[in-house]
């Protein structure tokens, strides 16, 4: 049989009884996918596996523990065969065939009067493939479609949209690399009827959107607020009430100093369904873009976030706990002052990374003491994340002197000992 005869279809078998003649893990696997499908599924065989037992006593199926009968296709509407003997297998299709039910024939592929797809589904669509009666090769084709659905490569969203009111999916889009969305949220994005946009994130991905996806720009910069934060959690739940998909596209994480605890909360109390992707965190993600991890053995057990804007006179004045700060560039003398003033040494490394994942990526290394005028004199600016303890060590970007004499990256579970 070519290829050029099949007519692909779908059959809605919800309440029509169908045949499985068979008890092997192929008949388990054609008669789960039946089941699933909402058909009356029989099976007939004289032994069958133990989840087919199970199934007919649950009463999910009816397992007939004998030999087939030309009598069993009475009344049925479609007909499976998986017995492993091709003599048994081709009689079925025989005897279906002089009753015009539609057979598959399991022994015999290119005899059959149909075949099984292999099948994904993705959301709401159903994919089925067919490759020639090549099964691996359909699978292989079957696990390529599903997975670029989910990432977001192949396009899941709806033209036809349901009755029901929209939804808001408040995206963390990561650090701004487009590679480092979440699968989940790069998926979600695919679908957007509205996307309300940050400066900050993966912002190429904005450019594979569908042209009719309407893109609305609420990002922020310091000291800048074109659109305040009451106005963006009005666009959300006025979009999603007039029934579309709306994704909130973050940079880094909703919930990290992202005012996505506050956007959620509107849009419940406003009788939006919402959801929440977590995203890849600047805070931790922009410094290891530097080589710098927030913990280190030997050198920082934790770590704190904050903004520069926040008081720091809580946070443990030690090299050994590192400090991230994000949004802190306007700050970041009076951030020093602060820490200087509450303990913190004025050699403790401190590490700015501009840019994180971008091109233009910049690294600007000193100490708590230096810093400041360091910052000033190179430019520093926005989108950066500060980094503050003696993780800033570890960096390939660091000087070779912040190597002490006690410390390697080789031995890194070895305490850098402080002199006095």
């Amino acid at each position: 049989m070519a290829i050029q005869d099949i007519y692909p279809t779908a059959l809605r078998l919800l309440g029509r009884p169908v045949l499985v003649v068979g008890g092997g893990p192929v008949a388990e696997r054609r008669a789960k996918g039946l089941l699933d499908a909402g058909a009356k599924v029989t099976v007939v065989a004289p032994i069958a596996t133990e989840t087919l037992q199970g199934l007919d006593a649950s009463g999910l199926l009816s397992w007939e523990a004998r030999e087939y009968r030309t009598s069993d296709l009475d009344g049925v509407w479609f007909v499976q065969t998986a017995t492993g003997t091709s003599a048994v297998d081709t009689q079925v299709a025989a005897d279906a065939e002089a009753q015009r039910i539609w057979c598959v024939n399991a022994s015999d592929h290119e005899a059959s009067a149909a075949w099984t797809p292999a099948v994904a589904v993705v959301d709401d669509v159903k994919i089925a493939i067919n490759a020639g009666g090549d099964p691996r090769r359909a699978m292989a084709l079957r696990h390529a479609v599903a997975t670029a659905l989910e990432t977001g490569d192949l396009p899941l969203r709806r033209h036809r949209k349901p009755g029901a009111g929209g939804s808001v999916a408040l995206v963390g889009g990561g650090p701004g690399d487009s590679g480092l969305i979440t699968v989940r949220g790069r998926r979600l994005l695919g679908q957007a009827d509205v996307v309300v946009a940050d400066r900050l994130g993966p912002r190429e991905l904005l450019k594979e959107l569908a042209p009719d996806v309407r893109v609305i720009e609420v990002g922020k910069t310091p000291g800048h607020h074109p659109v305040p934060q009451l106005e963006i959690n009005r666009i959300l739940v006025d979009e999603a009430l007039k029934g579309n998909r709306v994704v909130r596209l973050k940079g880094g994480d909703p919930y990290v100093l992202g005012r996505g605890g506050e956007e959620a909360e509107f849009c419940r109390q406003n009788g939006v369904e919402v959801e929440v992707v977590s995203g890849v965190t600047s805070a931790i993600s922009v410094p290891a873009a530097a080589g710098i991890p927030v913990t280190h053995r030997g050198l920082a057990k934790g770590f704190s976030v904050v903004t520069g804007h926040e008081e720091l006179s809580e946070v443990p004045a030690r090299p050994d706990h590192t400090v991230v700060l994000l949004m802190g560039v306007a700050q970041l003398r009076d951030s020093a002052a602060a820490l200087a003033g509450s303990g913190l040494p004025l050699d403790t490394p401190v590490g700015i990374v501009e840019n994180g994942y971008l091109p233009d990526q910049r690294v600007t290394i000193g100490t708590l003491g230096s810093i400041a005028d360091q910052a000033e004199a190179v430019g520093v600016a926005n989108p950066a994340v500060i980094v503050i303890g003696d993780v800033v060590r570890v960096s390939p970007f660091a000087p070779q002197h912040f190597k002490t004499a006690d410390y390697s990256t080789i031995t890194p579970n070895r305490p850098r000992v402080r002199s006095n």
